[in-house]
């Protein structure tokens, strides 16, 4: 489809840079599963694949992931094996022209990074808009910190210059899959993401932050024009 005719859904979008990241899995990998609604049609996909014969093992990133993958009847490693893994796909909240991400919308942060970090390709799959000039809003930065004494994290948090709410869910603090609280940092523009995550990181109380920086192998794009490819130079 050519940019001149109907456009992409964000949606079909997604779908489309899914299908695209399927290419470069093959036999016998171990495979970083991500989280999110982007993964989710990788999952679907993959699930087909692995039907028709295709065997990889997986290590999902969340729990809605681990669930969702069962029923596809992927394979999964648990959490005691040694992790030898060869891509993890995920997903961004942000994506910026060198390829730093903001990640955790879904707040998987922490076990997203861990499987990111172990993985020997990190891809990443999204749609047209979520690729920014700079990161920061209309997208807040998760942080997330644990529940003893969060108040005080919070306030740390706030002191490095910006609004950092308590992420909450049917009136109750947001939990993660770790029993973990979320602080959304409400940064107009990072201008300097190794400096921020690494003045974030020093707060006690924080346990990982959604900046991913320098991690990224490959961002696929799902735009009007067909999959787009970025590579990390």
């Amino acid at each position: 489809m050519s940019s001149s005719s109907t456009p992409f859904t964000p949606d079909q979008q997604k779908a489309q840079a899914a299908l695209k990241a399927l290419e470069f899995i093959h036999d016998e990998q171990i495979l970083g599963l991500g989280t999110g609604s982007t993964v989710h049609h990788f999952l679907a996909a993959l699930g087909q694949r692995v039907q028709q014969g295709l065997r990889v093992r997986g290590v999902p990133t969340s729990e809605a992931t681990a669930v969702y993958a069962k029923q596809l009847g992927i394979p999964l490693l648990n959490d005691e094996e040694p992790w030898d893994i060869d891509v993890a796909v995920d997903g961004a909240d942000q994506v910026d022209p060198q390829l730093n991400l903001i990640k955790g919308g879904g707040g998987a942060l922490m076990r997203e990074k861990i499987v990111a970090n172990a993985a020997r390709q990190f891809i990443v799959i999204v749609d047209q808009a979520k690729q920014v000039p700079h990161l920061g809003l209309p997208f807040p930065l998760p942080v997330e910190i644990v529940p003893f004494g969060w108040r005080t994290t919070q306030r740390h948090l706030e002191n490095l210059g910006w609004p950092s709410p308590l992420r909450y869910k049917d009136g109750q603090p947001f939990l993660t899959d770790n029993g973990n609280y979320i602080a959304d940092l409400h940064i107009p523009e990072i201008t300097d993401p190794s400096a921020l995550d690494s003045s974030i990181r020093q707060i006690p109380g924080v346990v990982e932050c959604g900046l991913f920086l320098m991690m990224t192998s490959l961002v696929i794009t799902g735009t009007n024009s067909g999959p787009m490819l970025h590579r990390a130079s």
